[in-house]
């Protein structure tokens, strides 16, 4: 199973999409095919459910994690906190599910710096981060 491992919430979470049935969820939910839905994440027009549905769904496939825990944890630890957080986790997802992971997969970009680059308010600076990590 491809997968993508990054902290998220109250730990490291495993986020997966093994399945045809959540790939058509995913879809459903954000309204994109998975394709349109990763080049949003490339151009930086995605949009806020379209992070979050990627990380409830990505927790579901991941195991370990029921659909309402999945939801609650997007609800409790996605809503309020730096967007760049979340955007690295869903961004690391779908990066995962389209070019596989390496077998020491982590967050896009470091909590720390998530952290740092929030408390300056550069969003954008954050967004690119997490962007050129991921191509590299």
């Amino acid at each position: 199973m491809i997968e993508h491992r990054a902290f998220f919430g109250d730990g490291e979470k495993t986020f997966a999409f093994p399945t045809r049935e959540l790939i058509e969820e995913l879809e459903m939910k954000t309204g994109h095919g998975v394709g349109a839905l990763f080049r949003r994440f490339r151009t930086q027009d995605f949009s806020l459910s379209d992070v979050f549905e990627v990380i409830r769904l990505g927790l579901i496939g991941g195991g370990g994690t029921t659909p309402a825990e999945a939801a609650r944890l997007v609800s409790v630890y996605g809503v309020g906190r730096p967007m760049a957080e979340s955007f690295a986790v869903a961004d690391g997802t779908i990066t995962a599910l389209f070019f596989g992971a390496d077998e020491d997969d982590t967050a896009s970009i470091p909590q720390d710096e998530l952290r740092q680059t929030a408390a300056t308010g550069d969003l954008a600076g954050a967004i690119s981060a997490a962007y050129e990590d991921a191509t590299e």
